[in-house]
Order: C-alpha cells, then structure tokens, then sequence
C-alpha cells in the first residue's frame, strides 16, 4: 500500500467523515452487530470538525479512513481515579472496507498514541462497544489493555481500554 498520509479534517468535509462512518455501521449491520446502527452524531462531529479534532487518513488524496482524537474522558466512563486528564481518546474510528486488513487501522493508532505522547499525555484510551468481542481482540492486538465494562442500560459503549502512549 502507498503511504498513508493523516491530516485533520476541514469543517466542509463533514459529509466525507459522515460516509466512512455510514460504510462502517452499514457493514457492522450485515454481519450482526448493532454498533453505531444510528445516524452520525452530526451535531457532535460537526463541533469536533471547528475544534480541530477529527483527522482523515488518506491514500494519493483519497480519504479512507477517520478518527476523533481529543481529551474528552466521558465521565460515565472515566472516574477521577483513572487521572483523565493524563490520556488522549480516541473516537469514531472507521476504516473504508475496501482498505480494511491493510493496517490502516494499526497506523492510525500509532499516530494517535505518537501525538498522545508528544502532548505529555500516558495514556491513550477508548471505549468500545461491549458486546462487540471482535472489536476487543482486535484493539488488544494493537496494544490495548481492557480496564474494566460500564454496564449503563443507556449506552452500549462501555468496555474501557488503554494502552501506554511510550
């Protein structure tokens, strides 16, 4: 594969962000799994957009993948014991399926565990969604360590992982 180039995403690139979303939660549906099976949280994603915080990986110009990376612990899942304020989180991260198996996915984590580390930050966290075991193999294989479930009824996000940013 070429090389992958990440840059942060423009606010007029909504709709691009938003169709490597839809393409992942479409595939998620066809093969079971209820995650994300929502409309993108526009009004979210748009906010991340102005701040600077939603970054497209891309191929020759192409955009084929997409991830959220900010400081936002949510507090249903990040307690102060946990030093919230010492990781990055990653957010809505989606992979096109037709460059999925290629590592993308691994590169982009680095990236975000890179920048993590040169902000000073330990850590760099996300949650899954919990019944997704594919999804946790898959982020343990990256590095990541499983900290604990939030079982909240109004959330099927939950399963908390980290991983060491150095």
């Amino acid at each position: 594969m070429t090389p992958l180039h990440i840059r942060p995403a423009q606010p007029d690139e909504l709709t691009t962000v938003e169709s490597l979303l839809i393409e992942v939660s479409e595939w998620l549906a066809s093969r079971g799994i209820d995650q994300w099976q929502f409309p993108p949280h526009r009004d979210r994603i748009t906010a991340a957009l102005h701040r600077g915080e939603v970054f497209l990986a891309e191929v020759e110009g192409r955009p084929i993948a997409t991830l959220q990376l900010d400081n936002h612990a949510d507090p249903e899942f990040w307690t102060a014991v946990d030093e919230p304020g010492n990781a990055l989180y990653v957010h809505r991260m989606a992979v096109a399926r037709d460059f999925a198996g290629f590592g993308v996915g691994g590169a982009l984590l680095r990236w975000a565990s890179d920048r993590a580390a040169l902000m000073g930050k330990a850590w760099l966290r996300l949650d899954a969604w919990k019944d997704n075991l594919g999804l946790h193999r898959y982020y343990e294989s990256q590095g990541f360590t499983l900290i604990r479930v939030i079982n909240l009824p109004h959330r099927g996000s939950g399963a908390l992982f980290q991983r060491p940013t150095r």
